[in-house]
């Protein structure tokens, strides 16, 4: 006897369709699983077993060959328990469903028969909307979000015996259903404001170019300036996350289960901050079975560094790659991975290892050779990948105790809306910032009149900048005339783009 069911596994981030076979045949009591399942899935068929005793099924005696196909791709977790028992159940004859050929299953069971949630539904999900498929039963904590993906139907079990029901026709269960609308309208209230900064408008200025452009900023500054307040306010003023975009990076959390019970979809951009002592792996990613890292985490968000020459210099370095291309590729010996990975990098350090290096009010005891130990632990070409260089002096007394509410996330989020309207209409695509402008595009977009190439060229001469420094500069030079809704970029603008790379001489020279 043999029954088929489909089911979805997921590889990455990416889901892929499996036909989940399973032959009853009479012999000695014996359960092969084959098509390399790994230690989660063979163990899989001693919880499909009592779950079904405890649902009141029977576990066939004899031979049993269950085949996952496509037989030459992994399978790991325990999502397959569900069309297991399923295919079990159709294959001895103790139910008969028309449905088994149009609807998926996925769902890890408890020894009772309940039905507990998996990672990646959402991936999930989109494969059985491209597979062709009517729908999907799932467990009912991840139909939400499973729910988000349109034109499929998504049915929310909590019990083995009750995804039967539902197949075999007795027990009707209504598709899942959201209101993405309403949740996108719930997620602008923030809890955090850039009015609770006191002072420190320069670097507010700074970050409204570099989230206006989408470019990486460092930060520079004694200890209690501002700079982690100032950093985990920047999702503040970016654009809203589009659904495209949202569905993007929600199938990333989906696939390692960060999402929140009951969330069915980010909308609002992520804010990741790593400890220092994070390793390689877990900042791009990677393992046996490769998953996304944290750069990955923050697609169409911002990841911060803080402390950043206290991570491991071989760490810092393969953010490289990213930082440049907007995506994460991990090769192994079975495939190659490819994770999105489009982020603001925002880094935080202190001047010095004792932090009071440019603090006028506090003595620095650190020698210069600590100094550039310090400093030396940050690579140039990484240096070179970050377009804005900030300064973040420490906050006077008069301005702490201000009573004079600085600038707002309001209003510096209307700033950056206005510059990235301007950009889709340069661009043509809404998605496509001055920071991720090619150096074809820089030449097209970024003529300089005679002043400015004046003090372009003896600002390369004087820092000493690369060439991918000079496109930085002029990226940069677009958007604070962006800002001013100037339809070229001026010498003004061009002198501004340069102060944030002055960083350069004074960290490294």
């Amino acid at each position: 006897m043999l029954g088929k069911i489909l089911s979805v596994g997921v590889y990455g981030i990416d889901g892929y369709p499996v036909e989940v076979e399973f032959d009853v045949r009479a012999g000695l009591p014996a359960v092969v699983v084959v098509g390399l399942p790994d230690a989660a899935v063979k163990e899989s068929k001693d919880r499909v077993a009592t779950a079904l005793r405890n649902s009141g099924y029977t576990w066939p005696d004899g031979r049993l060959t269950i085949n996952l196909a496509p037989a030459d791709t992994k399978k790991e977790g325990p999502a397959f328990d569900l069309p297991l028992a399923l295919g079990c159940l159709s294959a001895t004859g103790q139910m008969l469903s028309d449905r088994l050929r149009s609807y998926a299953a996925v769902g890890e069971l408890a020894l009772d028969g309940s039905v507990r949630s998996v990672k990646g539904a959402l991936s999930m999900a989109m494969t059985v909307r491209e597979a062709g498929l009517k729908g999907l039963l799932c467990p009912a904590a991840n139909a939400r979000e499973a729910a988000v993906v349109s034109d499929i139907e998504v049915v929310p079990v909590t019990a083995l015996a009750q995804a039967v029901g539902f197949l075999t026709g007795e027990l009707p269960i209504e598709p899942c259903a959201v209101d993405l609308q309403s949740i996108f309208e719930e997620s602008r209230r923030d809890d955090v404001d850039f009015s609770d900064v006191r002072g420190q408008e320069h670097a507010k200025r700074a970050l409204t170019v570099a989230a206006a452009g989408g470019h990486n900023v460092l930060m520079i500054g004694p200890p209690g300036s501002g700079k982690t307040m100032l950093a985990r306010r920047l999702p503040t003023i970016l654009p809203m996350l589009g659904l495209e975009e949202s569905l993007e990076t929600t199938r990333i959390y989906s696939s390692v289960g960060l999402l929140r019970s009951g969330q069915p979809i980010l909308a609002t951009r992520p804010f990741r901050a790593p400890h220092h002592t994070t390793s390689e792996a877990g900042l791009v990613g990677g393992g046996t079975m490769p998953t996304p890292g944290e750069v990955s985490l923050a697609h169409h968000g911002v990841l911060f560094l803080d402390e950043l020459p206290e991570f491991n210099r071989h760490t810092l370095e393969v953010l490289r790659q990213p930082l440049e291309d907007g995506v994460v590729t991990i090769s192994r010996a079975q495939a190659t991975l490819t994770f999105p990975a489009q982020i603001m990098l925002v880094a935080a350090l202190n001047p010095c290892p004792c932090g009071y290096l440019t603090d006028p009010k506090r003595e620095c005891h650190c020698t210069p050779r600590q100094v550039q130990a310090y400093m030396g632990k940050i690579s140039g070409p990484l240096l070179d990948r970050i377009d804005i260089h900030l300064e973040v002096p420490a906050v006077p007394y008069r301005e702490l105790r201000s009573q004079a509410e600085g600038t707002t996330s309001a209003s510096m989020r209307d700033q950056v809306n206005r510059a990235r309207d301007a950009q889709a209409a340069r661009f043509g695509n809404r998605r496509l910032t001055n920071a991720r402008m090619s150096h074809r595009q820089v030449k097209k977009f970024c003529p300089l009149d005679e002043a400015g190439e004046g003090l372009l060229k003896q600002a390369m001469q004087e820092l000493g900048l690369s060439a991918r420094a000079h496109d930085k500069i002029l990226r940069v030079s677009r958007t604070i005339a962006d800002l001013e809704a100037a339809p070229s970029v001026t010498a003004t603008h061009l002198a501004e783009a340069v102060q944030y790379r002055r960083l350069d001489r004074n960290l490294f020279a």
